[in-house]
């Protein structure tokens, strides 16, 4: 356990701590029941003074939303000098942890899913007039893996009280530690506009985000880098240049040019010509994309440089290699992630990810 909790604590009465979750710059994430309702939520609480002055008015923010990509706010408690936002609970990881921990990149398929579910979450926060301000992998959360049976945006409330406590610390004020790990996070991510007017910033910011996150995901590679040096790059730079195994496979080259059509669209330098998220929900609907299930394996018989098998805990599972997404060279015994279809004999992977050792 780790912050000002231990498990068996009880909140207002009513939230049970059953574990601790993790922290993020501005707060300690735990898992609790609620012991009048019986289901297990997400209890958060401002790991500083500076963040509790701001934790209810963002609780405030976030209930305001309510979408099945959007994890939803439930209750608000103060106890003594302590204050809580209790939030639905996604069995699962952030998007980092979950998806990307294995590989610095996943297959256009899988990617389009995503975009979707997060064009859709986004669009219903745009509706009620709430903006996220720092959407990055930490803040999105995946239930199922690679199956995706949950994809939820979070942190919503938090994300405001952030953006306030970055501009505090442009501004002289107290914030320091706390906001210069929250911007190291979010800077790949963040647009022109959240570096240059922090106080301005809109829905296309949001948008913006998105299409780095998606930029990320199909390429491996952040658009404009990491730390200091990507200021500069989101504020006069284009993206970087897109790898070439992303569009060298007539197989994924369809899809993942058109979701890095997109992705570059949202990354507009002006913001009033980056499509809304609205636009995105409808450009995600118009995409080509599969919702198998995916599975984990070991290649065998990698026969020709050609074709082969994948092992898991299912029947053996044949493979073409016109069918593995990404640059890694195809070796007996490499782990994969696939999704198979129904074929004569053995049945067939496609899409086939090589995920590192």
């Amino acid at each position: 356990m780790s912050g000002p909790h231990k498990k068996g604590d009880v909140i207002g009465g009513r939230y049970q701590v059953l574990g601790f979750v993790g922290q993020g710059g501005m707060q300690y994430v735990y898992k609790a029941i609620d012991t009048v309702m019986l289901r297990e939520v997400a209890l958060k609480t401002p790991k500083n003074s500076s963040a509790t002055k701001r934790f209810k008015r963002s609780a405030i923010v976030a209930a305001k939303v309510n979408h099945h990509n959007v994890a939803k706010t439930l209750d608000y408690v103060r106890e003594g000098d302590n204050r809580y936002l209790i939030e639905e609970f996604v069995e699962g990881s952030d998007l980092q942890e979950a998806l990307l921990n294995n590989n610095s990149f996943i297959d256009p398929y899988l990617a389009a899913r995503i975009f979707h579910y997060l064009a859709k979450g986004l669009a219903a926060a745009h509706h009620a007039n709430v903006v996220h301000r720092d959407l990055k992998p930490t803040n999105i959360m995946i239930g199922g893996g690679y199956s995706l049976s949950e994809v939820k945006i979070t942190d919503f409330g938090i994300a405001k009280m952030a953006d306030e406590e970055l501009i505090d610390a442009a501004e002289g004020g107290e914030s320091t530690m706390t906001t210069s790990q929250t911007a190291v996070g979010a800077l790949p991510y963040m647009a022109p506009e959240a570096i240059e007017k922090p106080r301005e910033v809109g829905p296309p910011a949001d948008v913006w985000s998105i299409g780095a996150m998606i930029f990320q995901l199909v390429t491996g590679q952040l658009p404009f880098g990491s730390g200091l040096k990507a200021v500069l790059r989101i504020l006069r730079e284009p993206p970087s240049a897109v790898p070439v195994f992303v569009l060298a496979n007539p197989q994924f080259s369809p899809l993942a040019n058109d979701l890095l059509s997109i992705a570059i669209a949202c990354m507009n330098k002006d913001s009033a010509a980056r499509p809304t998220a609205d636009d995105l929900v409808r450009s995600c609907g118009r995409l080509c994309y599969a919702r198998s299930v995916r599975a984990e394996g070991v290649i065998s018989e990698y026969n020709y440089k050609a074709w082969g098998y994948i092992n898991s805990d299912r029947p053996r599972v044949f493979f073409h290699r016109s069918s593995v997404y990404g640059p890694k060279p195809i070796v007996d015994g490499s782990k994969v992630l696939f999704s198979s279809y129904s074929g004569g004999g053995a049945d067939r992977a496609h899409p086939v990810v090589i995920l590192n050792d």
